[in-house]
């Protein structure tokens, strides 16, 4: 078999490893992260209702310069807090899809924590 294709199957069959045991709800939304090579996207999802609560990335911040490191993590972390407290979100469902947790995604929950989000 093809070893991007093969790479791709472990990709989904990692992720849905981890998924089948988070759903989000409206009392405690799952925050889901998306990592890319230059940005990094965090949202807030209600599977029960398949909404998007609220979503933020390094992209859209206009302070960071780079989007693909720890501190622009950090700072989306932070944002992502402080969105959900708008709206009265204070627990979430960590759903760090297929992605390991370390590095990036290590931050931005570390961030998320100390901004007030609590799992």
């Amino acid at each position: 078999m093809d070893q991007q294709k093969t790479k791709h199957r472990r990709r989904l069959r990692r992720r849905h490893h981890v998924r089948k045991k988070i759903t989000g709800t409206v009392e405690r939304p799952r925050l889901t992260i998306f990592r890319s090579s230059k940005h990094i996207y965090a949202q807030l999802i209600d599977d029960v209702k398949g909404v998007t609560l609220a979503s933020v990335s390094s992209q859209a911040e206009e302070s960071l310069p780079y989007g693909g490191n720890k501190k622009a993590a950090g700072a989306v972390g932070k944002k992502v807090a402080q969105v959900a407290k708008e709206k009265g979100i204070t627990k979430v469902a960590f759903d760090r899809g297929h992605y390991r947790y370390h590095g990036r995604i290590k931050a931005l929950a570390e961030a998320a924590r100390e901004g007030g989000l609590q799992f």
